[in-house]
């Protein structure tokens, strides 16, 4: 679980790990590099708005509750995405959010701990954070502000392209499933590219 605050970690494929994010060139997103340095999740704005998000990789970027009607349905689908399409070509980032109907009350240990063992989770999973309001971590401000989307009940999903595009964004009522051909195309299209790239 990447927690908030202490160090900031960078974008690497698999773990996020390597070369920390340089502040001349995340001065040139839209949410300057000091505005988020102090929470881990702030680095995950910047990658995904600067060229220093990794170019191979695709996004959907989820706020998760543990104890919603939607919970198992897209727990079980978005790891079966992260097993089919990961973690090189795509990785669903999940952001545990306790604003709607206070569904998940637990601490990041205990989230953590509740996804690995029944779902079998893989994917990254961030601390808890609100996604709405005046409080909403910069993550979510940007994803709203760039999809004209806001969310209004757990599990919402931003698809974010290779260039930190938001693409597309549904709420929970639109399943994994449906969305999935779209993240099939979009990860192809990478490979291609690699291959006439070799």
């Amino acid at each position: 679980l990447w927690a908030a605050g202490g160090d900031v970690p960078s974008c690497s494929p698999d773990s996020l790990r390597g070369r920390p994010a340089a502040p001349e060139a995340a001065e040139s997103a839209a949410i300057s590099f000091k505005q988020v340095t102090d929470h881990q999740t702030g680095l995950i704005l910047i990658c995904l708005k600067t060229s220093l998000y990794p170019s191979s990789k695709v996004s959907l970027v989820v706020n998760v509750a543990s104890e919603c009607g939607f919970t198992e349905e897209h727990y079980k689908q978005l790891q079966q995405l992260q097993r089919d399409f990961g973690p090189y070509h795509f990785n669903v980032l999940a952001f545990p959010c306790n604003q709607f109907g206070q569904q998940e009350p637990g601490s990041d240990k205990e989230i953590d701990s509740f996804v690995r063992r029944v779902y079998g989770v893989s994917f990254p999973l961030f601390s808890k954070i609100a996604v709405v309001g005046t409080g909403a971590n910069n993550v979510y401000k940007y994803l709203v502000e760039a999809s004209g989307k806001e969310p209004d009940w757990n599990f919402w999903k931003y698809l974010i392209d290779v260039n930190g595009k938001v693409v597309d964004a549904w709420g929970p009522k639109v399943s994994v499933k449906e969305i999935r051909p779209k993240i099939a195309e979009m990860v192809r299209q990478i490979i291609l590219k690699k291959k006439e790239e070799l």
